[in-house]
């Protein structure tokens, strides 16, 4: 069995149906979707506000990988090119952490770095991943409440929580 935490981001289109389309796509292993929250930017790319939200997901045959494969399946699906590092898309599907039947795994590939490095510096995942899971720890790092005090009372000033959304089609969270 593995267990995993993905955050998604949208900020082309319409960011709530690349989101809602993320969550139906991962529905058959959904544990819990966070609340939707509306952040600026980061990066440095001129683009609009991102749509965030966190997925708890659970399988017993899927590894690290096979979660990696399932989200760049929904991003190419939402039609995400890769032009700008950290710019503008459809839909962004990240590998947050995955837990394994021996514990955290731990992947130092570039293609899948496990526990993704930018969660630390990250109100954006670590917010909607603390309102699924407030005893959360990122491997390596500490809890998620303290890696988000750590941030600093501003962490999240460009962040606003949207309770007008939910990612169910038919407006209930899964």
């Amino acid at each position: 069995m593995t267990r995993a935490v993905l955050s998604l981001g949208s900020n082309l289109g319409d960011r709530l149906a690349h989101l809602r389309a993320a969550v139906a796509g991962f529905a058959d292993v959904l544990v819990a979707a966070s609340p939707v929250y509306e952040t600026a930017p980061w990066g440095g790319a001129d683009q609009d506000d991102f749509l965030n939200a966190v997925l708890i997901v659970d399988d017993l045959d899927t590894d690290a990988w096979g979660w990696l494969r399932r989200g760049q399946d929904l991003e190419q699906a939402a039609g995400r090119v890769r032009t700008v590092r950290w710019g503008p898309r459809t839909l962004d599907v990240d590998v947050v952490a995955v837990d394994g039947p021996d514990g955290p795994v731990r992947s130092a590939d570039p293609a899948l770095l496990l526990p993704h490095p930018g969660t630390p510096e990250r109100a954006t995942v670590l917010r909607p991943w603390l309102d699924l899971d407030p005893a959360a720890v990122l491997q390596g790092h500490g809890t998620v409440a303290e890696l988000l005090a750590a941030l600093g009372p501003d962490a999240e000033a460009g962040m606003r929580r949207r309770d007008d959304l939910t990612l169910s089609p038919a407006g209930r969270e899964p």
